[in-house]
């Protein structure tokens, strides 16, 4: 079997999707053990289903606290015994003895250059700030939110005439390359993480990790 992750979703799963064709075009040498979402309607689970791949449905609104539902999700995740866990949209602050849980092994995407603009409504802030440029980074997950180092970051320039929602879509098909990109160094062990740094082939990665367009695939 092929390196075994599980992906963690709440909405269309665009990520997924990209993580999915390029497993299946030999890109990616991982398997798609289950995907997992809180919320019933979101389209990943389709995209999964699709490809065959086992789906689970946890939905938060039914568990009495947020330790609770992150115990339950852990014991979803851990039947597959995952060597990593990829938030692909998941829209869910993870409790700490979660994010503990899966230390050094959970990466997520966030629509932001970070450290800038952790949390929601990335584009428009970025737009209202008069940024001259805008991207999305992969990182490591940490019990702070969006604050785990960072692995690999992709830019685009804000024009004159930027909505949030055109900004958006560009950095989507940002967020399809890089994903991808982070996911298959750490499946081939060439991306680590230690004291809160990330390492790209036993070298340390900078703070804003490293910009997709000047490393090896």
């Amino acid at each position: 079997m092929s390196f075994p992750i599980v992906v963690l979703i709440s909405g269309s799963g665009s990520n997924l999707q990209a993580l999915i064709d390029q497993s299946l075009q030999g890109k990616l040498d991982i398997t798609i053990s289950a995907v997992v979402s809180n919320k019933a309607d979101a389209f990943g689970l389709e995209r999964a289903r699709k490809a065959g791949i086992p789906t689970h449905v946890l939905d938060h609104k039914s568990f009495a606290s947020r330790e609770e539902f992150d115990q339950s999700l852990q014991e979803v995740i851990d039947q597959y015994q995952p060597k990593l866990v990829v938030l692909a949209g998941f829209m869910r602050i993870l409790t700490d003895s979660f994010t503990r849980h899966y230390e050094g092994r959970m990466l997520n995407i966030h629509p932001s250059l970070l450290p800038k603009y952790k949390g929601l409504n990335t584009h428009q802030r970025a737009i209202d700030a008069s940024d001259k440029e805008h991207g999305v980074s992969v990182h490591f997950v940490s019990a702070e939110l969006d604050a785990g180092a960072v692995i690999v970051q992709a830019r685009t320039q804000i024009e004159a005439q930027e909505t949030a929602e055109s900004l958006a879509t560009k950095v989507h098909q940002l967020e399809h390359v890089i994903y991808p990109l982070a996911v298959k160094w750490f499946s081939e062990g060439r991306l680590t993480v230690n004291h809160g740094k990330a390492f790209l082939d036993g070298q340390p990665l900078p703070e804003s990790g490293a910009d997709y367009k000047e490393v090896p695939a």
